[in-house]
């Protein structure tokens, strides 16, 4: 009978770890938001494609099948972004206010809790001062995946930081992590950023726009033309959409919008209502896009002007764009 017993209660423990044996999971408590969803998605590849989270009562449940160590992105309603690391096996808490989601915990490994003071540590800083935090951090914890993200995500992303700088940081931490995929991919990215530089062709790439047409760029190469990235809840992204379409109705320079924004479909919807006539791409990665790492625009919003084929400038304020406008009406 004791024989039975233990066979009965193992097999149960078995079944219990089971479920939590390559799996990753996610208990959310978010205040001051009772319904809603979070968008979610894995630049590693941890999960296929997008994923939406339920909010229900301001909390939200999450699990994946995981077999190997990566991030989460988390979209809050705000569109604001968080990241989680995900690890076979763990679970994680996390509780955040919808108001404060700079200051958002994360419970339940060393990484995400090592990310939870840096999140602290940045809440009240300054841009500048994100910059100096991120590379100390880096300098700090060159062991650890957490310094990846926090370097592409502060500096590589920070038009403030010096993309040398961030280059030497790579490079302490290959010393720590030789054989981190995700590394190896950051390393590849500032490469191509470099490459991507004033005076630089403009990178090859090859995309579809939200109607279907072909836009490559051996099509521009005789042509002035401005790349821009932007999102539809991005307000400085509507101030240089507006220009971009004034220039678009009364030069010949070739305007192609990148939208960053999750959805497709909400893209188009936006495109109509404020009337935008240039051509948008939209595949509904974020900035997770191939075609936006290709072209190294790491900001929302962020361009390129490009003059038969060549990198000429990147980063023209709307304002800029405006001032040159006028100038040439005059």
């Amino acid at each position: 009978m004791k024989r039975i017993v233990y066979l009965f209660l193992l097999s149960i423990l078995l079944v219990s770890c089971g479920e939590r044996n390559g799996y990753f999971k996610i208990d959310g408590r978010l205040l001051h938001v009772n319904q809603g969803q979070l968008f979610v998605y894995s630049p590693e590849g941890v999960m296929n494609g997008l994923d939406t989270i339920q909010i229900n009562g301001g909390r939200f449940t999450y699990e994946i099948p995981c077999q190997f160590d990566g991030t989460l992105i988390l979209v809050f309603p705000n569109y604001s972004t968080h990241v989680i690391f995900a690890e076979p096996g763990e679970a994680v808490e996390i509780k955040a206010d919808a108001s404060h989601l700079k200051e958002m915990e994360v419970k339940g490994t060393d990484n995400n809790e090592l990310m939870g003071q840096f999140r602290k540590q940045t809440a009240m800083a300054s841009p500048p001062e994100e910059v100096k935090l991120a590379t100390q951090f880096v300098k700090n914890h060159p062991d650890s995946p957490v310094s990846i993200y926090i370097t592409e995500r502060y500096l590589v992303s920070n038009k403030r930081a010096n993309l040398k700088e961030t280059t030497e940081l790579v490079k302490l931490m290959e010393k720590e992590q030789p054989e981190n995929g995700a590394l190896a991919r950051l390393k590849q990215y500032l490469q191509g950023l470099q490459n991507g530089n004033v005076g630089q062709p403009l990178p090859k790439f090859t995309a579809k726009d939200l109607n279907g047409n072909i836009i490559n760029s051996a099509k521009l190469k005789g042509k002035n033309t401005i790349i821009c990235s932007w999102a539809s809840w991005n307000d400085d992204s509507r101030d240089i959409l507006m220009t971009l379409n004034s220039i678009a109705q009364k030069d010949s320079t070739t305007i192609i919008g990148i939208c960053l924004d999750p959805s497709p479909n909400e893209a188009r919807r936006y495109i109509k209502e404020n009337n935008i006539t240039f051509p948008n791409i939209c595949d509904g990665e974020m900035l997770e896009s191939k075609l936006i790492k290709t072209l190294g625009l790491t900001l929302i919003p962020d361009n390129i002007i490009a003059n038969k084929g060549k990198i000429t400038e990147r980063r023209v304020s709307a304002n800029m764009l405006r001032g040159r406008m006028i100038k040439l009406e005059i």
